[in-house]
């Protein structure tokens, strides 16, 4: 058995999925996670699942054009001296 058969996204019936064949909805385009390696299974994963819906929602969508904010996540990364 190969291991592209046993790798990649599969949907509950088993069948393999291609992310590459779903679109990317223009809120993925303006996200500063977008194109972010350690981000891209979950980004894919949330696109597969919402393949076909009328609205596509991301509640991790972070926009590249905004000033990023210091909050509570990011707070716990700052070296304090």
């Amino acid at each position: 058995m190969n291991d592209d058969e046993n790798s990649g996204y599969f949907d509950d019936d088993g069948e393999k999925l291609n992310p590459n064949l779903i679109s990317k909805p223009d809120l993925c385009t303006t996200c500063r996670k977008d194109e972010v390696e350690d981000e891209e299974i979950l980004c894919n994963l949330n696109r597969l699942d919402q393949a076909g819906e009328e609205e596509f929602i991301c509640y991790a969508y972070k926009s590249k054009f905004e000033k990023e904010d210091m909050n509570d996540e990011t707070k716990d990364d700052v070296i304090k001296f």
